[in-house]
């Protein structure tokens, strides 16, 4: 690695992460640890492994998000594959969604001004009323909120790629209810690179928030780690 790639990863650690660090500091019988994140959903243990003191131990398989594609408020395509060298933090709503989903995306506004210089950080809102929720009025929507170019896209899909890929992909509910109601769940939910869920906020709760931006500071330390390219 390069010396000047080398500072500029230890700065932006400092200047990124430190705080997310610090949160992450646990007394434990008088002495710090560190926390990592944990990650979320099913895991299997692999055959292929790697040896510590001579004893033999197996990989884990952790739950990622399958394969997807959707469209977002500018009429492009957006895939999983797309959002590959993201952190992303996801979330579930609706446009006629005049309540929980409201708070949520001005929270996420909020979150969205703090990394808009950030190449690694990205947002994804996803519609549970596809149906309705047009291209053109996800546009429409998206305006309120002046997402700043890709960093926060509006995204929508039939119902058969948006429902499945709430419950089994982001392992929350996503269900239309009828009569223009959708039962959903109001959580943010923070994605790594390699596509696995590492938390889950509620999106209307403050406290909450000020957590996931703590965490994503901690995820964006543990990226650096394993970067080889400069981040601006």
């Amino acid at each position: 690695m390069k010396p000047s790639l080398l500072k500029k990863i230890l700065i932006l650690v400092v200047i990124l992460a430190l705080p997310g660090f610090l949160y992450y500091l646990l007394t434990a019988k008088g002495k710090n640890r560190y926390k990592p994140l944990p990650v979320y959903g099913p895991k299997q243990v692999a055959k292929t492994g790697h040896k510590f003191h001579g004893k033999f131990i197996p990989d884990t398989i952790y739950h990622q998000l399958p394969q997807f594609k959707l469209t977002d408020q500018d009429g492009n395509e957006v895939t999983t594959k797309g959002l590959d060298s993201n952190i992303f933090v996801a979330n579930f709503f609706y446009t006629n969604c005049t309540g929980v989903c409201q708070a949520t995306n001005t929270n996420l506004k909020a979150l969205l001004d703090t990394y808009k210089k950030n190449k690694l950080v990205s947002f994804i809102s996803i519609t549970v009323d596809p149906k309705r929720d047009s291209v053109a009025v996800l546009k429409k929507y998206a305006k309120q909120f002046n997402p700043a170019g890709v960093k926060w896209m509006f995204l929508t899909g039939d119902t058969a790629s948006v429902y499945p890929l709430a419950r089994q992909g982001f392992l929350v509910n996503a269900v239309d209810a009828g009569n223009g109601n959708f039962i959903y769940s109001d959580k943010l939910i923070l994605i790594d690179k390699k596509k696995r869920i590492r938390g889950y906020y509620s999106g209307a709760s403050i406290t909450e928030i000020t957590r996931l931006n703590d965490e994503i500071k901690v995820l964006i330390a543990e990226e650096l780690r394993e970067m080889d390219e400069p981040l601006y």
